[in-house]
């Protein structure tokens, strides 16, 4: 084997070597993104159950139902971006600060059945605070408009 083959072939095994950990490496970050979303998000993509989201918006008023599933407590209540709504359920401690107008953003997944599974709630913590990804999906669904005030209250809570 010439000396020219032999570099040929030990930079070809180099660029395998680092082609597969590359694809090693992107294929571990794809499984850990976590995408935020707000209903109108899930209504116009149609969404495949399973994939870890994050979802956001705000509680809908007299939506939140409390129920107690095996020694634990657990909560349905309806997430709202102004156009579309979601069902959303959640096993589990709710935090202090949840309740119904507020803005909260869950973790969790979609179920076949069209509502969201969340794992984990989490809840604004005074009443000027909104989650930036929230406000974000109220300015861009046309439900707020920050320089004709705060936020509006959900539908029920005005």
């Amino acid at each position: 084997m010439t000396r020219k083959r032999r570099r040929l072939w030990i930079l070809l095994a180099c660029g395998l070597g680092l082609g597969s950990a590359t694809a090693l490496t992107l294929a571990a970050f794809s499984d850990n993104l976590v995408f935020f979303v707000v209903p109108s998000d899930i209504a116009a993509r149609h969404l495949a159950p399973g994939r870890t989201l994050r979802l956001g918006g705000l509680v809908e008023a007299g939506s939140v139902r409390k129920a107690v599933v095996n020694g634990e407590p657990a909560t349905r209540f309806r997430v709202g971006d102004g156009k579309n709504s979601i069902v959303v359920s959640y096993a589990g401690i709710l935090p202090d600060l949840f309740r119904e107008g507020q803005g909260v953003v869950t973790l969790g997944e979609l179920a076949p059945d069209g509502t969201f599974r969340a794992s984990e709630v989490l809840a604004k913590h005074d009443e000027n605070y909104m989650p930036r990804e929230v406000a974000d999906a109220l300015k861009r669904s046309g439900h707020w408009n920050p320089a004709q005030g705060p936020p509006p209250a959900p539908p029920g809570m005005r």
